[in-house]
């Protein structure tokens, strides 16, 4: 079998002409400098050096007649280690991004928008689905990184990083329901109004049902929906009282298609969270997007 460090030895003795050079420039003693070239020369069965008093001299029938296949072999390692290292420093290749539909329109589109722009070069590939399903994704290697509407369930195979968005749970209602603009409520009384909600599976149903068991009461829906975009249009069309993240409904509050009701207690906050796989050894390509998400997106592809 190639020994590649002996012929390192040789090719740096080589060039130094002196052991005791060729040991400083490789970190080790003279001592294993000389054993590596006579191990060396003993495999090939040849006298690769004369060893001269001033210093080491490539031999005529030795170590000239392999030094320059040595100096391609070795100039050859180099640059493979040499991509190897610039595509491990550079973004490229595929980045598969898991969350819901909602996360990736309000939370992350203008980061996407950002990470593409720095960084073309990238195949952005989007995996939508509710924030179990992205967990499972992330434990079973079909997406690098995970959004994730917050709380949920801890799980040992991923690993929750960043907090990267607050969400605050409001509840709205348009015109068919104007007699409630300005007045205070309290959530019990909500119960006399057809409700809106989101379907029982999603996380933001779930911690409105655990909020409200805290509370003693219950609020059961008129109406279940599975996408805050439906929700938004029935509110609009005044079909009931909806609940979701003013996060999501800033852009309809400030139109004046629907206003904001003034509920006590408020309810709890939540968040979008980020997840990767546990253990994972995440490349240059995911690390970039995760300093855009922190804000830091100075780097340049």
């Amino acid at each position: 079998m190639v020994n590649l460090e002996l012929y390192k030895v040789f090719y740096t003795v080589a060039k130094c002409g002196s052991l005791t050079k060729a040991a400083e420039e490789l970190y080790i003693s003279q001592p294993a400098v000389s054993q590596a070239i006579k191990q060396l020369e003993q495999q090939l069965g040849a006298t690769l050096f004369n060893r001269m008093h001033k210093g080491m001299e490539l031999s005529a029938q030795g170590g000239e007649l392999v030094y320059p296949d040595v100096e391609r072999a070795l100039q050859l390692l180099n640059g493979v280690e040499e991509r190897l290292s610039e595509l491990r420093n550079r973004a490229t290749g595929t980045l598969r991004v898991g969350a819901s539909e909602t996360i990736f329109q309000y939370c992350l589109a203008e980061k996407l928008v950002e990470y593409h722009t720095l960084y073309p070069q990238v195949k952005l590939e989007l995996i939508t689905d509710t924030s179990p399903k992205t967990i499972e994704h992330l434990k079973s290697d079909r997406c690098d990184i995970g959004f994730l509407n917050l709380p949920i369930d801890e799980d040992d195979g991923v690993n929750l990083t960043d907090t990267v968005m607050m969400l605050t749970d409001i509840f709205i209602a348009g015109e068919a329901f104007s007699d409630l603009r300005g007045r205070k409520l309290e959530m019990r009384e909500l119960q006399q109004y057809p409700l809106l909600l989101m379907e029982p599976h999603m996380v933001s149903r779930e911690s409105f049902d655990r909020f409200c068991r805290q509370l003693g009461i219950k609020l059961l829906p008129t109406i279940e929906v599975d996408s805050w975009g439906f929700m938004k249009r029935l509110v609009a069309d005044g079909m009931g009282i909806g609940c979701i993240p003013r996060e999501y409904a800033m852009n309809k509050l400030r139109e004046g298609v629907f206003f904001e009701l003034d509920v006590e207690p408020a309810l709890p906050l939540r968040s979008v969270g980020m997840a990767l796989p546990k253990n994972s050894n995440p490349s240059f390509a995911l690390k970039s997007f995760i300093e855009i998400l922190r804000g830091d997106s100075n780097k340049k592809a």
